[in-house]
């Protein structure tokens, strides 16, 4: 699995813990609907870790809470 889609799959695992729907997220978020639509279907191949910190923040969560995932432990290295 690529960091991409570990991503996407955290932010829509939180939606779902938080029971809220994206544009709940976005506005939470304080981010336009785009910006996380952007990130889940892929347009965004490179979200800004400040997008996911902000994301962090309108569901009160820490980045190393977002990030503390067993999926998060098994990326491979992207440079070998």
């Amino acid at each position: 699995m690529d960091t991409l889609t570990v991503v996407r799959n955290r932010i829509l695992a939180l939606c779902g813990k938080y029971d809220i729907t994206i544009n709940r997220l976005a506005t939470l978020s304080a981010l336009p609907p785009s910006s996380i639509k952007n990130i889940l279907y892929g347009k965004s191949q490179n979200p800004k870790l400040l997008t996911i910190k902000m994301i962090c923040d309108g569901l009160g969560i820490t980045l190393g809470e977002f990030f503390n995932t067993p999926e998060f432990d098994a990326l491979e290295q992207e440079i070998k």
